[in-house]
């Protein structure tokens, strides 16, 4: 644990602590929230998706959007990472390919608060299962 040195280490350790605590109270109801799921096998992670997943992480909390982002193993794009795949409540989930901080915002802004579909979707043609 790092030692606290000023009121600014402080207020930042606060925002952490806080933003985990929030994070946990949101994990009581994922159902009736966005979940953006980043693909963060190896292909991924080398292709950026770490710094999209924590680009999304901050710019979701910045414009104060309730989602949940969490990593998730290889989605079998890996010609298309880093992948992320963006289910909202009642919809079908769509799948994204290449994206960067870039494409990220242009889906925040466009999926995400417009209901507007953005080019760079990775069509799915198999069914489970279940289905």
């Amino acid at each position: 644990m790092t030692k606290i040195k000023s009121l600014a280490d402080l207020r930042k350790l606060k925002d952490e602590v806080q933003s985990k605590i929030k994070l946990r109270e949101k994990g009581d109801n994922p159902e009736n929230l966005i979940h953006i799921k980043v693909s963060m096998a190896t292909c991924g992670i080398a292709s950026g998706a770490k710094e999209t997943m924590n680009y999304l992480i901050e710019e979701l909390d910045h414009q104060g959007i309730d989602a949940i982002v969490t990593q998730t193993g290889c989605m079998g794009y890996c010609y298309a990472e880093p992948t992320i795949e963006v289910s909202i409540p009642g919809k079908e989930p769509v799948i994204y390919g290449h994206v960067n901080k870039d494409k990220a915002l242009e889906i925040i802004e466009k999926h995400l608060k417009l209901n507007e579909l953005v080019d760079g979707i990775i069509p799915t043609n198999y069914k489970t299962i279940e289905d």
